[in-house]
C-alpha cells in the first residue's frame, strides 16, 4: 500500500482528498495544526489505514516526523485566499512559501517520491485580450499576496533539480465549490447559492468578471490522479484544474441559480474595474493525463440548495463555515 502525506487534509479540499484515496487502497496521514477544527476528519479516525499528526508546515520538527516512511505527498496546507492572506501577510509568507520550500527539501532528502503542490489559478491575474483563454504557458500576473506566495513556491519548485528523488507537480486549482466535510461558504458558487436559498437579497459586485469553477471533489480526483499517473508525464510539470466550459462571470452563475430559485432577489452593483479577471483552458490535463470533471456547476447549485433548504446545518451563517 502507498503511503500519502496529505498537509491541511482536515480541511475543506483535504478532507475531501483524505476520504479518496483511503477508499483507493492508500494508507493516509495528515498533517494539520486544526485552525479550523478537527471535525471533518474526526471519523478517519476509525481507519487503521488513517493516521493523523497534529502540527504546523512552519515547525522543522513537524515536517520531518510527517514526511517518514511517505512515498507521495499532497502539499495542501496553506493560509487560503485573498481574504485570509491580507489579514495576516507574515504568516501567509511564512506558511505559503517559505514552510512550502523547507517541506520540499526535507520531502527529497527523506525520500519521498511524488510531491504534488496545490497552486491556484489567481496566479494568472488578469487577462491581456478578454476575448481569448489563458493556458498554462500564459505569462503569470499576480495581483494578490496569495497569488504572489503561489507563484513564488512554483518558480522554486520548477528550479530543483530534475535528478532529485523528490518530482513536484504543480496543480493550479479552479476557484473551488461544493460539499466537503469542511463545508465553506466563503467561496462564490457555495455562499451565492446560500444566500438566495435563505430568501435573502445577494448583492453583487463587478458581475462581469470571468473565472474558471471546479467542484471539490474534481479537484482532489485531480490529485489523486498525478500520483497514479507516470512519472514522466507528471514530474516537473505543471497542470491547471477544471474544465474550459467551466468558465463564468457572476451574471452567468447567478443566472444558473435561478434557474433553480426562480424567485432570488439580485441586486447588481456596477464595478468596472477588478484586479483578477481570466478564462482558463484546460485542455492539457485533459490530453495528457486524460482528466475530466464529474460535476458542473449547476451540480454544485443543487447541493447547496438542498443543504440549506433540508436543514442539514442548524446555523449555516456560523463563523466555523468561512476562512476568515
Amino acid at each position: 500500500m502507498k503511503k500519502i502525506l496529505i498537509t491541511g487534509g482536515a480541511g475543506y479540499i483535504g478532507s475531501v482528498l483524505a476520504r479518496m484515496v483511503l477508499r483507493a487502497g492508500y494508507k493516509v496521514r495528515v498533517l494539520d495544526n486544526l485552525r479550523f477544527g478537527g471535525e471533518a476528519i474526526v471519523d478517519l479516525l476509525n481507519d487503521r489505514n488513517f493516521e493523523f499528526i497534529k502540527g504546523d508546515t512552519r515547525n522543522e520538527n513537524d515536517l520531518k516526523k510527517a514526511v517518514a516512511g511517505m512515498d507521495y505527498i499532497a502539499h495542501l496546507a496553506a493560509i487560503v485566499g485573498d481574504p485570509a492572506c491580507a489579514k495576516e501577510p507574515e504568516l501567509a509568507k511564512e506558511t505559503n512559501l517559505e514552510a512550502s520550500k523547507k517541506f520540499y527539501q526535507i520531502a527529497n532528502e527523506a525520500g519521498v517520491k511524488r510531491f504534488v503542490f496545490a497552486s491556484t489559478c489567481s496566479n494568472y491575474g488578469k487577462m491581456n485580450d478578454g476575448d481569448t483563454f489563458v493556458n498554462e504557458d500564459s505569462e503569470l500576473a499576480p495581483v494578490s499576496l496569495y497569488a504572489e506566495t503561489k507563484v513564488a513556491t512554483e518558480q522554486f519548485l520548477l528550479a530543483q533539480n530534475q535528478n532529485n528523488t523528490c518530482k513536484p507537480t504543480i496543480l493550479r486549482f479552479s476557484t473551488v465549490y461544493g460539499l466537503s466535510s469542511r463545508i465553506r461558504f466563503d467561496l462564490t458558487v457555495n455562499e451565492f447559492t446560500k444566500e438566495l436559498a435563505l430568501g435573502r437579497e445577494l448583492v453583487i459586485f463587478g458581475e462581469q468578471f470571468w473565472r474558471p469553477y471546479c467542484h471539490v471533489v474534481d479537484l482532489a480526483r485531480a490529485v489523486q490522479l498525478v500520483f497514479e499517473s507516470d512519472i514522466k508525464k507528471v514530474a516537473f510539470d505543471v497542470f491547471n484544474v477544471g474544465d474550459t466550459h467551466e468558465n463564468y462571470q457572476k451574471q452567468m452563475i447567478v443566472n444558473e441559480i435561478k434557474k433553480q430559485i426562480p424567485d432570488a432577489k439580485i441586486k447588481y452593483v456596477k464595478k468596472n474595474e477588478d484586479p483578477r479577471d481570466y478564462r482558463v483552458n484546460f485542455d492539457k490535463i485533459k490530453n495528457k493525463l486524460g482528466y475530466s470533471i464529474s460535476m458542473r456547476v449547476p451540480d454544485g447549485i443543487a447541493q447547496i440548495i438542498k443543504v440549506i433548504k433540508e436543514g442539514f446545518l442548524n446555523n449555516p451563517d456560523e463563523a466555523k463555515y468561512k476562512n476568515i
